[in-house]
């Protein structure tokens, strides 16, 4: 199958998925910032990137609206 996403891409579909599937709603862009260890704009542009590319929805002006759009079997597991 044709990978959709780049390794990185993966990582951040991954702890979005299974964050929320532990918790019942997606991770704060803050806590995708502590997690990957990364700046505020890099989060940002990566869940932008990830939005434009299909791989996730966001509902405009609602925060934890993160939704990963790719079925479990489609995701590397959560490392």
């Amino acid at each position: 199958m044709q990978q959709r996403y780049t390794e990185k891409q993966g990582k951040y579909l991954a702890f979005i998925y299974y964050y929320g599937k532990i918790h019942g709603y997606s991770p704060s862009e803050a806590e995708l910032q502590r997690h990957f260890d990364v700046t505020p704009p890099t989060v940002h542009q990566m869940v932008l990137t990830l939005e434009r590319n299909g791989l996730i929805e966001r509902t405009p002006g609602k925060a934890r609206s993160i939704r990963v759009l790719l079925a479990r079997h489609e995701l590397p597991d959560l490392e």
